[in-house]
């Protein structure tokens, strides 16, 4: 086992995935603008319950803790380079490329709902503009996007979907995915996912400003990640476990009453800014809570769970899609739009538990996840999907060695 590797982190992206399976429970089930439609659906009072639950505990909320980890990771990752004396840009540029080829393909072959090319993209960005700078100016310059991000989102929900949406058309949209990913084959669903009209009404400049704009709204969280990184976050949490309570009892309550603004008061120009503020700040309360939890549990099978999908995140995030289409698609159960929010979550629950049993098995015969495996093989470029150290050499009064 690689003793470098902090065990929390592990866990905490294994904790992330959980969240995340929930918050994509509602694309899986109405789509990607589905989602935000939901008045289309009729759901009853008790799914309605499930959904703003959803909204507001759990949207938005845990992907941010992914890509805090990310940032960490990241890190790690480049000072393991360094002591190997290997190239940092060259194994980042390899193992980017091929995210954001899987992201791709995951996109356009699976869902809709796809995050991989993204991470792959950002990575790039954080590579080239990010990795090497000091800790101060990584703590800046998240804190700088933060405060802009928040700023930037004055405005009520519904005048944001009026922007970006033609109303008439979003409808028609959504109303045609429920039949075709409802009762569609695979190659009717895949043509509709790849080829339909899309109902975002971003055009030309608006179009190019929001994909220059993209990596500078969600760095706020990855940049802090980076920092958390350098500057050892985690690495003994015992001695941090009443701050971490501490932190997590003030955060959480907080951001869910801030989140909360955006749905209390829809109609609301300043609701906007609350729960942009909201959505990065309980994902820090989350991460502090189960840090708190991990200094209790550290040694309890479940920990040990959650590490193990942590480790194997990027094979159970895709076979959560393989699992979630299945069940919601024509091809498969053909259960989209039907299946209901409260069963919903039922469901995540029992799909994230199989992972937790499964991933603790798995990891006591195989050291790491086959998709992982595959992007080490490529990052590396090495069969055994491990990095080679740079032989050393010295010169002494008798021969030269190579050790």
């Amino acid at each position: 086992m690689n003793t470098n590797r902090v065990t929390l982190i592990d866990s905490m992206r294994g904790f992330s995935l959980f969240g995340i399976l929930l918050a994509n429970m509602l694309i899986f089930q109405y789509g990607i603008y589905g989602k935000d439609a939901i008045h289309l659906f009729s759901l009853p009072g008790s799914d309605m319950g499930g959904y703003y639950f959803l909204k507001i505990a759990v949207e938005g909320s845990f992907m941010p803790i992914f890509t805090f980890l990310f940032g960490y990771s990241m890190v790690k990752m480049k000072e393991s380079l360094e002591r190997k004396q290997l190239g940092v840009k060259r194994h980042f540029s390899r193992r980017f490329s091929l995210l954001f080829a899987m992201g791709m393909c995951h996109g356009i072959f699976l869902w809709e709902g796809d995050i991989l090319a993204f991470y792959g993209m950002i990575g790039f960005f954080l590579l080239f503009f990010f990795l090497n700078r000091k800790p101060k100016t990584l703590l800046i310059w998240s804190a700088l996007l933060f405060l802009l991000v928040g700023a930037s989102s004055y405005g009520s929900l519904n005048e944001t979907t009026e922007f970006l949406m033609d109303k008439d058309d979003l409808t028609t949209y959504v109303k045609e995915s429920i039949s075709t990913y409802g009762s569609g084959t695979y190659a009717e669903i895949s043509d509709y996912r790849n080829n339909a009209d899309d109902p975002l009404n971003i055009e030309g400049t608006k179009l190019a400003l929001v994909f220059l704009l993209a990596p500078f709204a969600t760095a706020p969280l990855f940049l802090l990640g980076m920092y958390a990184g350098k500057k050892d976050w985690f690495r003994a949490p015992a001695l941090h476990q009443k701050r971490y309570g501490r932190l997590a009892v003030i955060l959480i309550p907080i951001s869910l009453l801030f989140k909360a603004t955006a749905h209390v008061w829809p109609d609301a120009s300043w609701a906007g800014i609350p729960s942009a503020f909201g959505l990065n700040l309980l994902s820090l309360g989350y991460m502090f809570g189960f840090a708190w939890l991990y200094c209790k549990l550290e040694q309890s099978t479940l920990m040990k769970a959650f590490e193990s999908v942590g480790r194997l995140s990027l094979s159970n995030y895709l076979f959560q899609t393989v699992i979630c289409t299945t069940i919601f698609y024509g091809y498969g159960l053909g259960q989209f739009g039907t299946f209901g929010m409260i069963k919903g979550i039922a469901l995540c629950t029992t799909i994230y538990f199989i992972q937790l049993v499964s991933s603790l098995l798995y990891l006591r015969k195989f050291k790491v996840g086959p998709v992982e495996q595959l992007l080490r093989m490529w990052t590396n470029l090495s069969w055994s999907g491990k990095a080679k150290m740079k032989k050393k050499t010295f010169i002494d009064d008798s021969k030269q060695s190579v050790i």
